[in-house]
Parts: structure tokens; C-alpha cells; sequence
């Protein structure tokens, strides 16, 4: 294999271990994504039958880590490899790889602010289709949960949106003991109770809606999230430019 090297070195001998610095923490972190997504799989089941994968109309929340590790590990490795072997064919694969996953970023932004509407159609469907697989992955039973419990929301747009789930939808011919109800974490939680109430939302919602509010949280996680957003822009706005900054320094 040949490797574009030189007499007097392009690089130079700080950078080049700054470099490097940088990318053995990358690489190892996307090791450890990696690790931690496969043996989520592994306890799911998942590994021995990859059909559980497309079978699931919502998100598996362990793909999206793996999609994270595979990024970090390749990038990680690539600048690794080309800070010490001073490989200028992987030191720009590096650089391009950062560079399009920042303007990538930028153009989802200026999206996001031009479209609100599309986005939050989009939003609402993906909520939607997660709702429908509530029962079906731990995973993402416990991200919807917490969602709604951090938020003191219910729902996409509201409690009615778990009609989408068959196990909770008052329409359907299911006798599951939690048909017409939520999950507990759209509950009021009550300060009194050390001990979680998983049964609260059960015939919450064969309730009149007026005695709704003193029991469940009746805003839709949607309407929470946009709520949240302007309260928190200056963090979210400080967020992405350390990213930007992290990015671009190491390009």
C-alpha cells in the first residue's frame, strides 16, 4: 500500500499529536457506543433475529447509537491513523468527513427554522409511529417515558394520540387492562408516594376530560418541546456553536 509521506513532514509535530490526542478519545468512545449497542441487541434478542429490527414501526433507540459509534469509531481511526502516519489521503477523508457532518448540521437548522410547519407535521408522525410501538421495545418505552415525565406532557398533541397503541386504544376490540388509559408516566405524580404507581393512568380517559387535569398531564409533548425551545435558545444556540467550534478546529 503506498502513503503520501515527505522528506519535511506536513504536518506538524504538535498538531500532529494534538491530533491524535483528540482522535484516540473519539476512536475509543465510538468503541464503547458500539459495545454498549451491541449488547443492548444482545439482550433483546436482536443479534439472533435481525427481523426484530425492521419489524418495529417506531425508532429502536440502540440503532441510533450504533449509527453514532460507527461514525465515531471510522473518524476516530481514520485521524488516528493519518495524524501519525501523516496519511494525507485519510487527514482529508477526516477533514471532509467533519466538514460535511457540520454543513449537514447547518442546513438541518435553516430547515428546521424555514419549514416549522413541515417539521412539526413530521414530528408529530414520528411521535405518532413511536406510540404505536410503545409496547414493543423496552428502549424506547423508557425514552417515551421519561419524555413525558420530564416535559409533564402526554402524547403528541395530547392523551388521545395513545389511541394510536393498540393496548390503550379505547376503540379497540383488545381486552387489555390498560385499553382507554395512558402510561403512567403522563400521570400527576403525587409527592406522597415513594413508590411509582405504574396503574394510575388505567380508565383515565373513560373520564369526562374535565377530571383529566388533576390526574394527567394533559398538554401534548409537542406543544411542550416549542414551549421549552424559546425558554432555553441561548443554551440550545450555545450548545451548537461549541459543537460548530469543536468541528471545525479539529478540521
Amino acid at each position: 500500500m503506498h502513503y503520501y509521506r515527505y522528506s519535511n513532514a506536513e504536518v506538524s509535530c504538535w498538531y500532529k499529536y494534538l491530533l491524535f490526542s483528540y482522535n484516540i478519545v473519539f476512536w475509543l468512545a465510538g468503541v464503547a457506543f458500539l459495545a454498549a449497542g451491541l449488547w443492548a441487541w444482545s439482550e433483546k434478542g436482536v443479534l439472533s433475529d435481525l427481523t426484530k429490527v425492521t419489524g418495529l414501526h417506531g425508532l429502536d433507540p440502540v440503532v441510533l447509537v450504533l449509527v453514532v459509534g460507527i461514525v465515531m469509531f471510522t473518524l476516530g481511526f481514520a485521524g488516528c491513523v493519518g495524524a501519525l502516519r501523516e496519511n494525507i489521503c485519510l487527514l482529508k477523508f477526516f477533514c471532509g468527513t467533519i466538514v460535511f457532518i457540520f454543513l449537514l448540521e447547518l442546513a438541518v437548522a435553516v430547515m428546521a427554522f424555514l419549514f416549522q410547519d413541515w417539521v412539526r407535521d413530521r414530528v408529530k408522525e414520528f411521535f405518532e409511529n413511536n406510540i404505536k410501538s410503545y409496547r414493543d421495545d423496552i428502549d424506547l418505552q423508557n425514552i417515551i417515558d421519561s419524555l413525558q415525565r420530564i416535559n409533564h406532557c402526554c402524547g403528541a398533541q395530547g392523551p388521545e394520540d395513545w389511541d394510536f397503541n393498540i393496548y390503550f386504544d379505547c376503540k379497540s376490540e383488545s381486552k387489555s387492562r390498560e385499553k382507554c388509559g395512558v402510561p403512567f408516566s403522563c400521570c400527576i405524580p403525587d409527592p406522597a408516594q415513594k413508590v411509582v404507581n405504574t396503574q394510575c393512568g388505567y380508565d383515565i380517559r373513560k373520564k369526562s376530560k374535565s377530571q383529566w387535569d388533576d390526574q394527567i398531564f394533559v398538554k401534548g409533548c409537542i406543544h411542550a418541546l416549542e414551549a421549552w425551545l424559546p425558554r432555553n435558545i441561548y443554551i440550545v444556540a450555545g450548545v451548537f456553536i461549541a459543537i460548530s467550534l469543536l468541528q471545525l478546529s479539529v478540521s
